[in-house]
């Protein structure tokens, strides 16, 4: 018996109840303001977690069924060159996304910012709080990484099985190998327990060992925020002037719908949804969108796609033993095109044919679930007793791959924006996804497939698989749809992340990433989100 009416008196309203919704909101709580947090998916139960586990791993279950998602609510459309499925990876409910995410946060590297208007110094000791908040199991041994002053809050985990398969190989080539940092408990911490090894990570962690935001959601509530789930905005409203936000908006499962007023408001439902919500807050002064005087509201569209070479080896791997990373390279971060001397010759240059641009940044990665789990292999197959142990004895345990990703430049054509041939359960235009790969992300796939490779080739594998330019898929890292900027014309929210055109709107998301980098986004979400919070915090 949840109530959803609103409260009569907020200082702060926060939109999504995600990672960045949850550490602004508990910040805030924390330092006594009255904060809302209105969430569109539900409060899910940390004890159903291992019927979720149950689902992800039993072939008779859609896999979005293992977080309720799909159904007119969670509609969307794609156009544009490749098909976007926006939702094989997103989770709308109080955790949002991180209840199945990888769990991998490393810091953006210090040429990832020179486009920004801000720097890797002035994010500095908002990561450092955001490791703390997080948990990070981590090492500093990774001589590519941006500078630090402080240890990660826990040690790194150990490398896996197949990482010491790698390393001989890369140790060859004159490859670098280093840690990984990962939000997860490599030992007690924050009231959580250490990793115990379910190794479903993505899509469910049942013991909790791997970060998620209802964490902080609930910690928020302990200060005192109120946070109200099924409650999904529909709009924003403004003053006369147009220079403030006065109310939101939002439903509720009875039909009824509510107005939150609030002093301020902290847009934080990700790089789609926010968006969209700004597109579907038109007015008179904000004819096409709220917050959208540049035109930049659902523009630059990125995110990171995958590259993968795989096979197997004459030896066991040990696969699908661990459930994450834990050994990666950032060797070819700053300069993909470099080359590696090794005692078996290294791995070449890039070669400019001139037909193609130079690749831009490269993340490789030690994949330890490689190849299909045993459950896997015995719930799909149509064979039982002896001869399935014969198929197990014979075709698991000898799989080995790389994945990697790569980024998109920001370009205007790559956007979302609001399709209204199609609504969701509330009969608003549902998101619309234009998406499309240029030549230099293809570039850069191109040349982490090369790279990769060659490793595996000099570990002896017998490569049967490779992701590249022409399959290649999403990471679902939605960035750049409501980019930082210090030029109203051009962007949307300056470098406090308030919006240009509102004073009492901030927007804690990857949506105002300026690129994106090629590593994965979350530790700088959730930076940001403390920065947004701290600067809420100063206009309160």
């Amino acid at each position: 018996m949840t109530d959803r009416n609103p409260s009569e008196r907020a200082d702060v309203c926060v939109v999504g109840a995600g990672p960045a919704g949850a550490l602004a909101a508990h910040r805030l709580a924390d330092r006594g303001y009255d904060v809302v947090v209105l969430e569109v998916g539900e409060r899910f139960d940390f004890e159903d977690r291992k019927r979720r586990m149950e689902r992800a791993i039993r072939p008779g279950h859609d896999p979005l069924s293992v977080w309720e998602m799909g159904g007119p609510r969670d509609a969307y459309t794609s156009s544009g060159e490749r098909f976007y499925p926006l939702n094989r990876a997103r989770v709308k409910g109080v955790g949002g996304t991180t209840l199945h995410w990888q769990g991998m946060v490393m810091r953006l590297h210090e040429s990832d910012f020179e486009s920004w208007p801000l720097d890797y110094g002035d994010l500095r000791p908002y990561y450092a709080e955001a490791e703390r908040a997080l948990g990070v199991a981590g090492a500093d041994d990774n001589p590519y990484a941006p500078p630090r002053e402080e240890p990660f809050p826990m040690s790194a985990f150990p490398p896996s099985h197949s990482d010491s398969l790698f390393a001989a190989a890369c140790e060859r080539l004159g490859v670098t190998m280093h840690s990984v940092p990962n939000a997860r408990n490599s030992e007690a911490y924050d009231d959580r327990s250490a990793c115990v090894g379910y190794g479903t990570c993505k899509p469910v962690c049942p013991s909790g060992a791997k970060y998620s935001a209802d964490h902080h959601v609930e910690k928020a509530e302990s200060e005192g925020a109120r946070v109200v789930d099924r409650a999904p905005v529909q709009r924003l409203e403004h003053d006369d002037s147009g220079e403030r936000v006065t109310a939101a908006v939002y439903a509720t499962p009875d039909g009824e719908s509510h107005r939150q007023e609030a002093r301020e408001f902290v847009l934080a439902a990700g790089g789609v949804e926010i968006p969209r919500l700004l597109l579907l807050s038109k007015s008179a002064q904000y004819p096409d969108g709220l917050a959208n005087s540049s035109g930049a509201v659902g523009r630059y569209f990125m995110d990171h796609l995958f590259a993968g070479v795989g096979g197997t080896l004459d030896r066991e791997t040990r696969q699908n033993h661990v459930g994450f990373i834990t050994s990666e390279c950032h060797q070819f971060y700053d300069d993909p095109t470099r080359g590696t001397e090794g005692r078996d010759g290294g791995v070449p240059e890039w070669t400019d044919s001139g037909d193609e641009p130079a690749p831009d940044s490269i993340k490789l990665e030690f994949l330890n679930y490689a190849g299909p789990s045993p459950v896997e292999m015995a719930l799909s197959g149509d064979q039982w007793g002896d001869d399935l142990l014969d198929t197990l004895r014979e075709g698991y345990g000898n799989s080995i791959a790389m994945g990697g990703l790569v980024g998109q430049r920001p370009r205007k054509a790559n956007r979302v924006t609001l399709d209204s041939s199609t609504t969701d359960d509330h009969g608003n235009p549902v998101p619309k996804i234009h998406w499309s790969v240029d030549a230099r992300t293809k570039s850069s796939l191109r040349r982490a497939n090369e790279i990769q490779r060659a490793i595996l080739d000099e570990l002896g594998a017998d490569v049967s698989w490779s992701v590249g330019p022409e399959n290649t898929g999403p990471a679902f890292h939605h960035m750049g749809t409501t980019r930082m900027g210090t030029d109203s014309d051009e962007s949307v929210v300056n470098p406090r992340l308030r919006t240009h055109d509102l004073r009492n709107l901030a927007i804690a998301s990857s949506s105002v990433f300026v690129t994106s980098g090629a590593l994965n986004p979350t530790l700088t979400i959730a930076a940001l989100a403390l920065k947004a919070a701290d600067h809420v915090d100063e206009r309160l």
